[in-house]
C-alpha cells in the first residue's frame, strides 16, 4: 500500500482503498443512474477480505473509503486546501436536509475545509462512477467539458 500522508493528517473521504491506513466508512446504494453514500455506524479498516467482496465489480465501485489525506501528492491539493472538497460544495447541489451520520466527520478533510456544505452534497460522491454525468465528471476532474 502507498503512503505519502501524515498519520496527523485530516481524513480525504475520497481515497483510494489502497493507500495505507485507509476505512472504509460508506456503502454505495441507490442505483446505477442514482447512486448513494449510505454511512457505516462505524468505518472498518480496509482488509482483502473486504475489498473482495464487492466482486465482480471495483471496491470503489461498492465502498466509499477515507484515508489520510497525502497533501501534496494529489492533484486535488493546493498546498493548503482540497480543491475537490470545494468544487462539491460549489457545484453540487445539496442532496440531504441534515448532516447525514458519518463516522469520520470528526476527522474528514472535507468537514474540517468547507463545513456542514461539504456533508450535505458527500452522498452522491462516488469515487469510482463509470455512469457519471458531465457535471460530476468536471466536479471530479476540475476539467470543463467544452463540447
Amino acid at each position: 500500500m502507498k503512503n505519502n500522508s501524515d498519520q496527523n493528517s485530516p481524513l480525504c473521504p475520497s481515497a483510494r482503498p489502497e493507500i495505507e491506513g485507509s476505512r472504509v466508512f460508506g456503502i454505495i446504494t441507490g442505483t446505477v443512474e442514482n447512486p448513494h453514500v449510505t454511512y457505516l455506524k462505524q468505518s472498518l479498516p480496509v482488509t482483502e477480505e473486504l475489498m473482495a467482496m464487492s466482486a465482480p465489480v471495483t471496491p470503489t465501485e461498492v465502498f466509499r473509503t477515507a484515508a489520510p489525506c497525502i497533501q501534496n501528492g494529489c492533484r486535488h491539493f493546493d498546498g493548503q486546501n482540497c480543491r475537490l472538497a470545494m468544487r462539491v460544495v460549489e457545484q453540487l447541489t445539496v442532496v440531504e436536509e441534515h448532516l447525514p451520520p458519518c463516522s469520520i466527520r470528526k476527522e474528514c478533510r472535507w468537514f474540517q475545509q468547507e463545513g456542514k456544505a461539504a456533508c450535505l452534497r458527500c452522498p452522491q460522491v462516488i469515487t469510482d462512477n463509470y455512469n457519471a454525468s458531465d457535471l460530476v465528471r468536471q466536479v471530479a476532474t476540475g476539467i470543463i467539458n467544452n463540447e
